[in-house]
This record gives structure tokens, C-alpha cells and sequence, in this order.
């Protein structure tokens, strides 16, 4: 806990690694974090810290290095998987400009709605 000399550190920095690893597991609010962490309001000053100096990033690619070095990989990946969902689409099957603004009535259960492809954005 050593630091490059004013007032020293209140908390560890691997307590506060372990907070935030707990935060992104659990999927919970940062005030929600418990008892056993240093306070929330401290582990979310030195996430947002981390994160504007782009060490969080950093953090990750050495993580990862490490995994891949102890499973007896390379440290960089050499090929990798694109799906359908993550690839754009060719220009000759992109939908049509009327296709794709076309609003129709439709009947259904409930009564008669309007069906466009955009409300999904609002709802």
C-alpha cells in the first residue's frame, strides 16, 4: 500500500479489485456492495479512476495474457469467431428504404394497433 508519497492509502488495492469483481458477478448496485468491501462510494472513486485512465482495460489484456500463458497458449489470440449477429450485412440484403419505414394496421387479440419497426426503440 505504498504510494509516490502523500497521504497513504486507506485501502488495498486488491480489496477493491475484489469489490468491483463481486459488483460485475452479481450483476448489483454499487451501494449494495457488502460490508465485508471497503465503502462503495471509495471502491466506485477508484473504479471511475481506472476507468478514465484506461487501466481497467489494462487489467483485462494482462489477465488474459496469464490465462492464455498458463493454459499453454499464445498470449495473443490468432484467429477468431464472427457470427451473423456481430457482422454487418452486404448492401444487396439490406432491406429496402419503404420496406424498412412501412407502417401497417394490424388486428390482433386486443384490437386494431399500429405495427412499426422502430417501436420497439420506445418501449
Amino acid at each position: 500500500m505504498r504510494g509516490r508519497g502523500g497521504q497513504p492509502e486507506a485501502y488495498c488495492h486488491r480489496a477493491i479489485l475484489d469489490a468491483i469483481r463481486y459488483l460485475v458477478d452479481n450483476g448489483i448496485k454499487w451501494r449494495a456492495i457488502p460490508a465485508d468491501f471497503p465503502p462503495w462510494h471509495r471502491v466506485y472513486a477508484f473504479f471511475r479512476r481506472w476507468r478514465d485512465h484506461v487501466l481497467v482495460r489494462e487489467f483485462h489484456d494482462r489477465l488474459r495474457d496469464r490465462v492464455r500463458q498458463k493454459a499453454g497458449r499464445d498470449v495473443e489470440p490468432t484467429a477468431g469467431v464472427i457470427d451473423s449477429q456481430s457482422s454487418r450485412r452486404t448492401p444487396s440484403s439490406a432491406p429496402t428504404a419503404a420496406a424498412s419505414t412501412e407502417a401497417s394496421w394490424s388486428t390482433d387479440a386486443s384490437g386494431t394497433s399500429w405495427s412499426t419497426p422502430w417501436a420497439c426503440c420506445w418501449a
